[in-house]
């Protein structure tokens, strides 16, 4: 076995255990049973259990980060870069289901249930701060409307985006593909408002047919 297979034989193995059993329910011990590796095979790749978590939620976010920028790039349109960023968030979450739980419930838990000196903060303003730049050219270029400041709407297209993705986590059934992309993104440019109706339009349809 090579040098990149245990490492990833690990990583597997210790995603599984903290995705189903938290990070404090989760031992060396048992990593390294489940891994199939000895102890001092796992402290060669990783300098303790808090390091193998680390890598994890680090993986998930620069992957994420990673595929918004190669997403929004061919666009031409920010609606066409929303689409494109959040098929692709969505696919990798289909993808990475146990990875994208780690991450999500990283965001949520208690101090005592993570790692000492976990570092996930910065990596995850940095992916808001993408989608934020990207909010702040559809302002400039007159795609979005000014009322609202470029935190404000990229938090409504960020929070739809990771509403769909805990959805999922949750149920499964519910899809995450480009369909679902283009409606959360028509949602979001667009609005649930009906559209109001020109007078001339509602006097007609008000007359007997």
């Amino acid at each position: 076995m090579g040098f990149m297979d245990t490492q990833q034989q690990i990583l597997a193995a210790a995603l599984r255990l903290f995705a189903s059993r938290g990070y404090a329910g989760t031992s060396v011990q048992d990593i390294v049973a489940a891994a199939r590796v000895t102890k001092p095979t796992l402290y060669y790749y990783f300098a303790n259990k808090a390091a193998l978590y680390q890598a994890l939620v680090t993986s998930a976010h620069d992957e994420r980060y990673r595929l918004m920028r190669a997403a929004a790039k061919p666009a031409a349109t920010l609606e066409q870069q929303l689409v494109e960023i959040l098929t692709a968030l969505f696919d990798y979450t289909r993808d990475h289901r146990e990875l994208m739980r780690l991450a999500f419930a990283t965001a949520f838990a208690s101090p005592d249930e993570l790692p000492d000196d976990l570092d996930y903060m910065n990596r995850s303003r940095r992916n808001f701060n993408f989608m934020n730049a990207l909010i702040k050219k559809g302002l400039q270029t007159g795609a979005l409307d000014r009322r609202f400041d470029s935190q404000e709407l990229a938090f409504g297209v960020y929070g739809l985006m990771n509403v769909y993705v805990m959805a999922h986590l949750m149920i499964p059934e519910c899809k995450l593909d480009r369909s679902t992309a283009q409606r959360v993104v028509q949602l979001f440019l667009s609005g649930a408002a009906a559209k109001k109706r020109s007078p001339k339009r509602a006097v007609a349809d008000r007359k007997p047919q």
